[in-house]
């Protein structure tokens, strides 16, 4: 029997096609079942995650209250996703206090579960007034007040604000590459318990990247034979990572204010020309 180049080249093609499909078949495999997931680790943070651990320390810590960081956007996820999936994390007030516990800054009082705490306290002070308690058991001493209540919350969601791609097809053989970027705002406000005045308010942003690669054959090799490969992959930058980077940045950004305008101190005032906090400071706004 006569094997022509054409056979071969056939035959080696077919053999390359085989191979590949197994390995993306194998990829493909350990994803699903498993062998490709990891172990529960803490969340991975941002460049601003390091600043806020970087910030100089205070004369005396704040006194802060949160009762709530509400999504104000009103965003849903995108068909074909869900309907009735927000856009963004509804646990925003726990993300806020963790930032603030973080800064080295605050010291963040449980406001939004009040009403459990309120609801414990009860129960301790109906122990204490049992005839059988001890005498010398020490009374519930009463709720801190704090300083400065902290406002605010997730104000906008823009999707789409930019997008593109590239890509290139020839004889049915083809490869392109899209992206695409949203925006997430977040508002914080620091506010005078005694007057209620808005003491420092600011805005930041930040965007969510997200990015697809993929390549394909679509070809006729032979007679009623028809060579079809698909591959690519898709990378989205969650949505409640660049959220809790926005935080971070706002958070910094009102220490930074507040020891500007002498609503806070800092324990060492030379601290004041501090590379993050210089950063922080000549930061301006970008006009689009």
């Amino acid at each position: 029997m006569r094997i022509t180049g054409h056979r071969i080249a056939a035959i080696a093609l077919s053999l390359a096609t085989t191979l590949s499909g197994c390995a993306v078949v194998k990829n493909t495999g350990d994803a699903i079942f498993g062998q490709g997931r990891s172990d529960a680790q803490l969340t991975p943070r941002n460049d601003t995650y390091r600043d806020l651990l970087n910030l100089p320390q205070p004369k005396g810590k704040i006194l802060a209250a949160v009762y709530s960081f509400r999504d104000q956007t009103g965003q849903y996820k995108p068909a074909p996703a869900s309907s009735f999936s927000t856009a963004v994390t509804q646990g925003a007030a726990s993300m806020l206090m963790d930032v603030m516990n973080e800064s080295g800054w605050f010291i963040p009082l449980e406001r939004e579960g009040l009403q459990n705490l309120l609801t414990e306290r009860k129960i301790i002070r109906a122990a204490l007034a049992k005839p059988e308690a001890p005498e010398n058991n020490p009374m519930l001493p009463s709720l801190v007040a704090a300083n400065v209540l902290i406002e605010g919350g997730i104000v906008a969601y823009d999707t789409n604000i930019r997008t593109g791609g590239a890509g290139a097809r020839y004889f049915g053989i083809g490869a392109d590459e899209q992206y695409r970027v949203d925006q997430v705002t977040v508002n914080l406000r620091a506010v005078d318990i005694r007057s209620g005045r808005v003491l420092h308010s600011v805005l930041t942003s930040k965007t969510v990247y997200s990015k697809a690669i993929s390549a394909d054959v679509f070809r006729y090799v032979k007679f009623k034979r028809l060579l079809e490969i698909e591959m690519g992959t898709t990378t989205n930058e969650p949505a409640q990572l660049a959220t809790l980077s926005a935080m971070e940045s706002a958070v910094i950004h009102l220490i930074a204010d507040g020891i500007i305008n002498n609503s806070w101190a800092l324990q060492n005032p030379d601290d004041i020309n501090s590379p993050v906090l210089q950063y922080y400071l000549n930061e301006t706004t970008t006009f689009m």
